[in-house]
């Protein structure tokens, strides 16, 4: 099959672009939301030195701080009124997730549909609410203990600082939905991935200023650009991958008239669960260490110590929970979006059934036995794909804002953004070609 954009290329062309003033609409929408996204990143939080917090946050921009960093447009080194981002919200939906597995109520308000749907859309923004303000006042009381760095120290501070940081969380999450309702692409998905891009330039110039002054080789830079190129090409091979299940349907008699039974395919994708898993991992690796990174840890036991410090980014128990979460959320969350029964009763009830498969439960049994084979291929590529990087990123003491996380999140992002204009285009076409239609009958019936 063709990618998104190469289809995009093939059956659409510019000047139907031109004609399609809601799609234009919704690409200026996102734009615009993204844009306020950005400018939010540099508005700083008040009470804080600029100047001591640049300075304690350059000692520690190369651990798991530096990676919240990223994930959060560049918010955290600057402390800015996004610095949260919408991480707590995105844990908030995984907690709310795995509870709609064990908790009756919640599994039936999942099957309830978009009612059911949106009640638990509304237990995620209150999870998203307490899990910012533990947050928020973990940074808070963090940065309070280091000398300087809060010009007025006291529960002022902290009561502000903490409904600052969470009102930047609610507006990102309400700013994510707007995108997803009104605009082009999933919106927490972009909100994320602008973040990275936005990083991504000066990444690049501190990886060529490195080589410059040395501290890297050409031959190192020229394996991080071969091994970038690569991850990207592995992963849009990957991403456009399918298991095709053959789906038939029987001969069917309508009056006099016998019509032949049609063919088609189910398709699986290689990675069902996409670009969420690595973020769902992410997520629960920053929710622990964020605040530890802001706590004396002088404080701290030396068991504490020694876990923050293994779990400082590029640490063998880092990659260890990394590698599992990525693995354990590929499969759970495929399970979430992809259900073989309902696919399975949907078949039997519009007359489909797979070739030697008899239909209902063995036909549910069967799917699934292929989704989950195909899972765990899925799986093992996410994991290869963010840790083999991340080794060569540890050993060289390269930008990680390079590595096959931020590669993964940017160029899946950039595919069902894509395809999601493809689909705007191919409607408003099609739009087209029916009041066309409408309009020669309407002149043959004046005639």
């Amino acid at each position: 099959m063709a990618s998104a954009a190469e289809q995009l290329a093939a059956n659409l062309n510019f000047s139907a672009f031109g004609k399609a003033e809601d799609l234009k609409k919704r690409i200026w929408f996102t734009l615009g939301a993204l844009l306020v996204y950005r400018l939010g990143t540099y508005i700083p939080m008040p009470g804080i030195d600029p100047a001591a917090l640049a300075q304690a946050f350059q000692q520690q921009s190369t651990g798991i701080l530096g990676l919240f960093n990223m994930f959060s447009g560049g918010a955290v080194g600057r402390m800015a009124i996004f610095a949260l981002g919408i991480m707590p919200y995105i844990s908030a939906s995984i907690i709310i997730q795995l509870m709609t597995s064990v908790v009756p109520s919640l599994e039936q308000l999942k099957k309830e549909g978009e009612q059911g749907r949106k009640v638990i859309n509304q237990y995620t923004r209150y999870g998203t609410v307490l899990l910012a303000t533990f947050q928020a006042y973990g940074i808070a009381a963090g940065l309070e203990t280091q000398a300087g760095l809060v010009v007025d120290p006291g529960w002022f501070f902290r009561i502000s600082a903490v409904i600052t940081l969470v009102g930047g969380t609610m507006f990102l999450m309400w700013l994510g939905e707007q995108i997803t309702s009104r605009g082009i692409g999933n919106g927490i998905s972009l909100i994320i991935f602008a973040g990275i891009v936005a990083h991504l330039p000066a990444a690049i110039a501190n990886l060529l200023e490195l080589g410059r002054t040395g501290a890297l080789s050409t031959t190192i830079i020229l394996l991080v650009i071969v091994v970038a190129v690569a991850c990207i090409a592995f992963i849009v091979f990957v991403e456009r991958a399918q298991r095709r299940l053959l789906i038939q349907y029987p001969k069917r008699q309508v009056g006099n008239r016998m019509f032949q039974g049609d063919t088609s395919h189910l398709p699986l994708k290689l990675n069902t669960a996409g670009v969420i898993p690595p973020i769902f991992a992410s997520s629960l690796l920053l929710l622990p260490v964020t605040v530890a990174n802001f706590t004396d840890t002088s404080q701290l036991p030396d068991w504490g110590t020694a876990i923050v410090a293994s779990l400082g980014h590029g640490q063998p128990l880092y990659m260890l929970f990394y590698a599992g979460l990525i693995a354990f959320f590929a499969f759970f969350y495929t399970a979430v979006v992809f259900n073989p029964k309902d696919t399975a009763d949907n078949l039997k009830k519009h007359g489909g059934f797979i070739p030697g498969i008899r239909p209902g439960e063995r036909t549910a049994e069967y799917i699934d036995y292929v989704l989950t084979r195909i899972t765990v291929i899925g799986a093992i590529y996410l994991v290869l794909i963010c840790l083999l990087p991340e080794f060569l990123i540890s050993a060289a003491g390269v930008p990680f804002y390079l590595g096959g996380t931020s590669l993964l999140i940017v160029v899946s992002v950039t595919m069902d953004t894509v395809a999601q204009i493809q689909g705007h285009l191919l409607a408003h076409q099609y739009e087209g070609l029916v009041k066309k239609a409408k309009l020669r009958g309407g002149r043959r019936g004046a005639r």
